[in-house]
């Protein structure tokens, strides 16, 4: 873990040698195929050094970090363009995708912990910095103290834990299984409020909609997988009081799920309606989870990896647009099949892994969750059902609104994608499709 580790060190004072911005993300395409190669699929920790290892879940999220970090730098060449800080900008997503590497290998609670609370820094910065709309204070402190509010008493549980035995390793905590109700709040809600749980979700579509396109790649692709992951962790000791607690979380997640549909339909900004649909996708990953089965574990992590790589390119797709028109309401973006017409392509192959059709990841996370979430209890059938439709009708809704219709009257040019961005969403859908064929990966590894 410590040679990838020292590769990202040893990139950062790339970053401020002049026309380095395409090198850099060279360097970590390159750091991305080592890593795959790194691949050793085994259910124990691996490279493990002194506080550092990753097992299965760890490895996916790892690689995924890299894999939209590469394409955050690929996306942004807005900011290579106008020479708008651009070597501060790749030190921050160096910064940024250090801290998650550190955070998704770390062995050790604590050393997750600091991690986990490190990785806000530089996403701030990158919506402080980056951002273009003068709300993006407001969402600033929205995301710091939403997830610094819960993140103190998580930090005492952590306190705790290890005062009562003496080890912070995740292989070793998981021989005790806890059965204390302030314990197991305090750990659990800073991964709800990064989840988003609904009711909790509020700083998300801030962030968003206030984000550059790399803030909002990064957002939706790592930052929501960082409480999954936390939760994945954190269960293996909580299961007793799980049993006992995670009914509630279950049904503000599922009855949640179907609101935020709602909330979708009505909305006129890409990237708002996209922002509050993750946060209806994160509902059933939550839900699946809490029910603690097989099937639930694995089929939220599937998600997870599949949702990042979905929504990650939609925002790309809603940045691609904004850059030609200069606005994301949908009332300006709209028959986009006149104007661009081989990003329709793009457009309809995100939007169908956005409402699990085959042959996604999304599909394979989702039948899984449905099939955990159902033998829990039946009566979740009515919400789930209803999730199920109102997620594929917000998605057509957004498809069908943005590419048909009469083109906005003060749209005067032509203007097709370019081989970047067709590259860009490519490298987006293609692993999304590709890594069905490797579902056992997702699937097996409990």
């Amino acid at each position: 873990m410590l040679k990838i580790l020292f590769a990202l060190l040893m990139t950062m004072p790339v970053c401020f040698i002049s026309n380095s911005f395409w090198m850099v993300q060279n360097m970590l395409f390159l750091l991305t195929f080592i890593f795959i190669l790194m691949n050793n699929v085994s259910n124990y920790f691996l490279s493990i050094s002194y506080f550092l290892g990753f097992d299965m879940i760890s490895y996916g999220l790892i690689l995924l970090s890299f894999w939209i970090c590469v394409l955050m730098i690929m996306a942004s060449e807005s900011v290579n363009k106008y020479n708008n800080y651009k070597n501060l900008f790749l030190l921050n997503v160096m910064f940024l995708l250090l801290f998650l590497v550190l955070t998704f290998s770390s062995m050790s609670l604590f050393m997750f912990y600091l991690f986990f609370e490190s990785s806000l820094i530089p996403t701030l910065f990158l919506i402080l910095g980056w951002g273009y709309q003068p709300e993006r204070l407001q969402a600033g402190v929205y995301l710091l103290f939403y997830t610094l509010l819960v993140s103190l008493p998580m930090l005492v549980g952590i306190f705790y834990l290890f005062n009562n035995m003496s080890t912070m390793n995740f292989y070793l905590l998981g021989n005790f299984l806890f059965n204390y109700e302030l314990l197991y709040f305090s750990l659990i809600l800073a991964f709800l409020v990064k989840m988003p749980m609904f009711l909790v979700h509020l700083w998300l579509p801030k962030a968003h909609v206030e984000a550059p396109v790399s803030g909002s790649m990064i957002l939706a692709g790592i930052m929501l997988k960082l409480g999954g992951y936390g939760l994945l962790r954190v269960f293996s000791f909580l299961q007793l009081i799980g049993l006992k607690f995670n009914f509630i979380w279950i049904s503000i997640s599922l009855v949640g799920g179907v609101l935020i549909s709602l909330v979708c339909l009505r909305q006129t900004d890409l990237k708002a309606l996209i922002a509050y649909s993750s946060v209806a996708h994160m509902g059933i990953v939550l839900s699946g989870l809490m029910t603690m089965s097989y099937w639930g574990l694995c089929g939220a992590y599937t998600l997870m990896i599949a949702h990042g790589l979905c929504s990650s390119g939609l925002f790309c797709l809603a940045n691609i647009s904004y850059e030609r028109l200069g606005s994301r309401s949908l009332l300006i973006n709209k028959g986009l099949l006149n104007f661009m017409p081989s990003m329709t392509l793009w457009w309809f192959l995100l939007s169908s892994a956005n409402m699990a059709a085959p042959p996604t990841l999304n599909l394979l996370g989702e039948i899984s969750l449905l099939n955990s979430i159902v033998s829990w209890s039946w009566v979740t059938m009515i919400s789930l059902s209803l999730l199920s439709f109102f997620s594929a009708a917000y998605t057509l809704y957004l498809y069908a609104y943005s590419q048909h219709g009469r083109i906005f009257s003060g749209v005067y040019s032509c203007s097709n994608g370019c081989l970047r961005e067709y590259l860009l969403l490519f490298l987006h859908w293609f692993p999304l499709n590709l890594l069905i064929m490797k579902s056992d990966m997702c699937m097996l590894w409990l």
